[in-house]
């Protein structure tokens, strides 16, 4: 009976169910053969609801989305092409950089190859740069930035950390400070190969000039201090993450609105409906997969688990490396906040049995999604891509895979040297 109806749910979500329907059914199922009170999954909902941090995510959510209607991606690559454009290969170390911005403000739904495309894509390959190059890199960057504050998966993933870390500190400040090197090793070593890859390429430098430094400093001038007035904010004790994140929204809400005045008051309404049915759509699976997680904790999952590992990988090396397929796999099959939401409270006791620091692990979690974004064949930002720039898609299959290789390797680094992630906390 037990493996008639998980086959059932299995083809339910294969046929299209919403997710959160598949979750709250094998929750209720396994508290039903348990003999516990269906009201402990309201409960649940009730202590997501009552999670102080929470805040945070429909804020910056909002606050991403307002960057995303305006023309703040325009002004992030007229300014990063004045201070970077002079260096060898300094359009492509331009398109990290903003894209990098960008993603960690708005998010990795394909907003960022959407608004960054139009403005990136053609100006690289007037530029000089391949075709080809051009394509796999605006691709590439379209989910890089997810370790930068203040991503909403680094938030989500330290919520859910937070109620199953065992005892070890797992804090969103502490989240933000470890992703700041291994992002930027991604993007160093990323500009390192766009450089040598184009070595042979006569592409034109953008000649140094203060005065377009200036300009272009002047135009983002209510732009630029945001990412360090979120980071310095939060850092200096100022504002704790859900404070930040509402003033946060305010500013932008006030800058993009009634200073840039890019975005008219009536259409207010429907960017404040389109970010918050995003954000009810994660709450939803987010309530109904910890009260499953409870259920699986109750039935010992993640011990047994742990056990069954321990049977075949002995070596917290193994382990590692085998998490890494099974991360890139997972992040071409499932949006990001899914995965993280239903693999987090199975994978974080196990990893923990390992003797793996709960920040470090998300650092390799989210390392591994921003990968899986665009690893063939159902990663979602090669099909975004694909329609965005009118491409065969194994055009954008095999105009990546260069890209990919380069993270790939970062993400050994980040793995193997956990220092990177936690040198700060």
């Amino acid at each position: 009976m037990t493996f008639t109806i998980i086959g059932l749910l299995i083809v339910f979500a294969l046929m299209g169910a919403p997710l959160f329907t598949v979750i709250i059914a094998a929750a209720m199922y396994g508290f039903h053969l348990s003999e516990i009170d269906l009201s402990v999954m309201a409960i649940e909902l009730y202590r997501i609801a009552d999670t102080p941090i929470l805040l945070a995510l429909p804020l910056f959510t909002f606050a991403g989305y307002l960057l995303g209607e305006s023309n703040t991606s325009q002004r992030l690559v007229t300014l990063t092409q004045a201070f970077l454009g002079w260096i060898p290969g300094g359009l492509a170390i331009v398109a990290f950089v903003v894209c990098a911005l960008f993603t960690a403000f708005t998010g990795a739904s394909g907003v960022t190859i959407v608004a960054m495309g139009a403005l990136l894509y053609p100006a690289l390959t007037q530029a000089g740069y391949t075709d080809h190059f051009s394509l796999g890199l605006v691709t590439t960057s379209g989910s890089l930035g997810l370790l930068l504050p203040p991503s909403l998966p680094l938030i989500l993933y330290g919520i859910i950390a937070q109620q199953m870390s065992g005892g070890e500190q797992v804090s969103i400040e502490n989240l933000f400070l470890a992703g700041l090197f291994p992002a930027l090793l991604m993007i160093v070593m990323l500009s390192i190969w766009s450089v040598w890859a184009n070595r042979g390429n006569q592409v034109p430098l953008t000649r140094f000039s203060v005065k377009n430094c200036f300009s272009a400093l002047k135009a983002a001038g209510w732009e630029v201090p945001l990412p360090l007035f979120v980071f310095f904010g939060i850092y200096s004790g100022y504002f704790a993450v859900s404070e930040a994140a509402a003033v946060t929204a305010m500013y932008v809400l006030v800058v993009e609105v009634l200073i840039y005045r890019e975005i008219a008051l009536k259409k207010l309404p429907g960017i404040i409906r389109e970010s918050m049915v995003m954000v009810g759509g994660i709450l939803l699976i987010l309530g109904v997969s910890l009260a499953l997680t409870n259920y699986l904790i109750d039935a010992e999952a993640p011990m047994k688990l742990f056990k069954f590992c321990e049977t075949f990988v002995a070596s917290k090396l193994v382990f590692l490396i085998l998490l890494n397929i099974f991360l890139l796999i997972l992040g071409a099959m499932l949006d990001i906040f899914s995965a993280i939401i239903i693999m987090v409270p199975l994978m974080l006791p196990v990893a923990l049995k390992y003797g793996i620091h709960p920040v470090h692990l998300g650092i390799i979690f989210l390392a591994n999604m921003q990968i899986g974004y665009f690893t063939p064949p159902v990663g979602m930002n090669l099909f975004i891509a694909g329609y965005r720039f009118k491409k065969p898609i194994d055009e954008i299959y095999r105009a990546t895979i260069p890209f990919m290789l380069v993270l790939l390797l970062s993400v050994l680094i980040i793995t193997y040297w956990p220092q990177l992630s936690l040198f700060l906390i």
